[in-house]
């Protein structure tokens, strides 16, 4: 591995790394965020408290008929219990329950509602006990956007609902699996992670909550060839991941009549820490992340074997150096070209002077 050495014109430094088996494994996938942080992974799904715009509806039960809420006639119909009228829980974030005054209800679970109520009719009511049922949670709603088939508000339901879950309520995806991620937004924190990654991986197929964002991003990967290849230019990765080998391939490979296959050079920027951990020195580079030149040496069939397992990243670049005969070829036309330029410039000297002396006589 080495460093770039000073005084060059352009003033960008760079690491210059030797692709080989020793450092595979620092570059094995590209490094991703995950949804792991949020919490919500393992055990049973979350509860979710009431919130403003829920409509709710209270049954209160007492123990016997004759009490506050239940007439002495009660024994004549099933059950000692009456239902109010259905209604939303306000600005205020409260219910009104006769008796009970306004009690407190959003951001609260139903059961620590249920005793709320409970407590303040115990001395008016017969042992009450009281039920609340939620008929419309619209506080409890999850935004699901971008590339889907379907994009909308997905209500969460109390059995819990995944991320996945709630991709698939919206339609499942527009696009390709690979080239698709999926972005977490809750309560200012963000994370984003490939889809794939939730589909192989259930740890990170978290538990969505309660006004979370889910947003489905579809973008184009492409990396770009340049220099002695059999095509120039830019390459999508299309559905599928790419290894350095396969890239060269897609590109229609090197050029045998001008590619030197011991300088092919890969472009790319790298996580500071990466390199770190490579046991390279960082501390002349200024910018995070750091500009590094990867070199492939495939006359030796060590590196061809590397190349096939070097992962390939969005917008890398890939340059395949011209061979030393051909940079002679080229400074040799150069010079013919100079010669012939030289030598012409003087017979048409020549014949000009040849017509000024004929004209004269």
């Amino acid at each position: 591995m080495k460093v770039t050495t000073k005084d060059r014109r352009v003033g960008i430094d760079y690491a210059l790394i030797d692709i080989n088996k020793g450092i595979l494994s620092y570059f094995a996938e590209p490094t991703a965020t995950s949804l792991k942080g949020f919490g919500g992974g393992r055990g049973g799904p979350p509860e979710i408290p009431l919130g403003y715009g829920d409509v709710v509806q209270v049954a209160i039960f007492e123990a016997q008929a004759g009490g506050l809420f239940i007439p002495s006639d009660a024994g004549s119909r099933p059950g000692n219990y009456i239902s109010l009228p259905t209604q939303t829980i306000d600005r205020n974030g409260t219910i009104t329950i006769p008796y009970a005054g306004r009690v407190p209800a959003a951001g609260r679970l139903k059961t620590a509602v249920e005793q709320d109520i409970e407590d303040r009719l115990a001395s008016r009511a017969i042992e009450p006990q009281v039920v609340v049922t939620t008929t419309s949670q619209r506080s409890s709603q999850v935004s699901v956007l971008g590339d889907v088939n379907d994009p909308q508000r997905i209500e969460v339901s109390p059995a819990g609902d995944r991320v996945l879950d709630v991709i698939s309520a919206a339609g499942g995806l527009t696009t390709h699996n690979v080239e698709t991620s999926v972005t977490l937004q809750r309560k200012g924190k963000t994370a984003t992670v490939a889809y794939d990654t939730l589909l192989n991986n259930p740890s990170e197929n978290i538990y969505v909550a309660p006004d979370d964002v889910v947003s489905i991003d579809h973008e184009r990967r492409t990396y770009v060839m340049l220099g002695a290849a059999g095509v120039s230019g830019r390459f999508d990765f299309e559905e599928s991941d790419l290894n350095l080998g396969e890239a060269l391939a897609k590109a229609g490979g090197l050029r045998d009549d001008r590619a030197d296959p011991a300088q092919v050079l890969l472009y790319r920027t790298v996580d500071r820490k990466a390199l770190q951990s490579m046991h390279i020195d960082t501390s002349r580079f200024a910018s995070d992340p750091v500009p590094v030149v990867f070199r492939a040496n495939l006359r030796d069939p060590a590196t061809l074997f590397a190349a096939r397992q070097f992962k390939m990243q969005d917008k890398d670049v890939i340059y395949i150096s011209n061979s030393a005969s051909t940079e002679l070829v080229k400074f040799l036309d150069i010079v013919n070209s100079v010669s012939s330029t030289v030598s012409g410039v003087t017979g048409d000297a020549n014949d000009t002077r040849r017509a000024v002396e004929d004209l004269s006589n």
